[in-house]
């Protein structure tokens, strides 16, 4: 029977069916919108939350239908297909359309994946993951109609057991599991090749957002990408764990994880770094003489301002302590007054020294754990102090930042920890 506004055989106009449906559909989601789930019982709010991912999934899968069979609309709109009408009547964006329209039309291709659909066994996402797998297998000239078959009836299994990551990733391996002496090879080319493309793809940059911050974006090959989050993890995740236990809120993970990068990047020793315009990537900080004396000055990050940036004397004095730093010193008129020394981290074997007389940061108050401080110097190196134990504290980055403060003082108790003042 067609579901057009003709009227068929029978006498009945599908129209007026359609639309008492969508109307009962509308009145029940009115009516459970006006209830307040604040007061419904535990297993009512299960028992919702597992219905309506199927019925979304069948939703899904009707506009789906109706997608695939939208020609009537791009004939009438004038339109390659129906994304024009989408975007004119519905506000949808035509990319988005477009891709709403080609999932249609993919999942049209396998009757298994849209009997699923619509059954509300498999949801929309994973529709999505199951067709491009399937469309890969589909050009693959290894892959036969039987493999194809196989592989639509494993992955639609899986839809039922597996995230949709994990989908995605089993539909990358499911002919080698459907035949592994005619795939392993082919897999492992494949692989290679994609390998060889992310290398190409390989890209970063940098900018400056002059609000106080660096923006980047990049993308890493896999194993490269893999290495690196998890280096960062690793500074994100102890800091974590320390908020958590002392009681206090969790900041987003996305600041931990930036927190953590900063941490990783500051801990690198410029002195197994390559040579990069002359030194091995060494800091030059340009400030004045009449800027050095005062508490807050401003120096310039970099040779000049327009291959630089500009930040305070402060977070300068802050950078010597962990970082190859050359102070300029300039006076009236640009006359270099004083070219300071280089200066690297506190060497490992103090590091270690440092560790065993302090358990953690030496702020008082703080248990930050040594792992995860900064060696500080407390006569400041930036103005004559040296790199030595007894010039040496332990301070968390928080304490870290605060030492280098002009808005806060701070002195060395007798039993080595350091108190922290606000100036009045």
């Amino acid at each position: 029977m067609s579901l057009g506004r003709d009227i068929d055989h029978w006498g009945t106009n599908p129209g007026d069916a359609i639309d008492a449906a969508l109307q009962a559909i509308e009145t029940a989601l009115h009516d459970l919108l006006a209830s307040d789930p604040v007061y419904w019982r535990t297993e009512q709010k299960k028992d919702l939350l597992e219905r309506l991912e199927k019925l979304q999934a069948q939703q899904a899968a009707l506009k789906l239908r109706v997608l695939a069979s939208a020609g009537d609309i791009a004939e009438e709109t004038g339109a390659k297909d129906a994304s024009a009408w989408m975007r004119a009547e519905l506000s949808v964006d035509r990319g988005v359309a477009r891709s709403q329209i080609k999932l249609a039309a993919g999942v049209a291709k396998y009757d298994l994946v849209a009997a699923r659909l619509a059954e509300g066994v498999v949801s929309l996402d994973k529709a999505r993951v199951i067709t491009k797998a399937l469309d890969k297998i589909d050009a693959d000239p290894v892959a036969s109609a039987e493999d194809l078959i196989l592989a639509e009836k494993l992955l639609v299994d899986y839809a039922t057991q597996l995230t949709e990551n994990e989908l995605r990733i089993a539909g990358k391996r499911v002919l080698v599991e459907i035949d592994p002496a005619r795939f392993e090879d082919a897999e492992a080319k494949a692989l290679l090749a994609e390998e060889q493309r992310a290398q190409q793809r390989t890209a970063l940059r940098v900018w400056d957002n002059h609000d106080g911050t660096i923006g980047f974006d990049g993308v890493l090959p896999t194993s490269i990408g893999m290495r690196f989050k998890r280096l960062v993890e690793a500074y994100a995740q102890p800091r974590k764990q320390q908020l958590v236990a002392k009681g206090s809120p969790l900041p987003p993970w996305e600041r931990l994880m930036g927190q953590g990068f900063s941490r990783l990047l500051k801990t690198i020793d410029p002195a197994g770094l390559p040579r990069h315009g002359g030194d091995a990537t060494t800091v030059n900080v340009v400030i004045s003489l009449e800027e050095l004396r005062k508490d807050l000055g401003i120096a310039t990050l970099g040779y000049d301002e327009t291959n630089g940036a500009t930040i305070t004397a402060a977070e300068a004095r802050r950078m010597a302590c962990n970082a190859t730093i050359i102070p300029w010193v300039l006076g009236g008129e640009g006359e270099v007054l004083d070219a300071g020394r280089g200066s690297r981290f506190f060497q490992p074997i103090q590091r270690k020294a440092l560790r065993l007389q302090h358990k953690c940061c030496q702020a008082e108050g703080c248990d930050m754990p040594p792992e995860w401080c900064d060696a500080h110097h407390l006569d400041p190196w930036a103005t004559g102090g040296k790199t030595d134990l007894k010039d040496g504290a332990l301070l968390c980055p928080h304490h870290h930042r605060l030492a280098h403060n002009p808005a806060y003082v701070h002195e060395r108790l007798p039993d080595g920890t350091i108190r922290f003042t606000r100036r009045p």
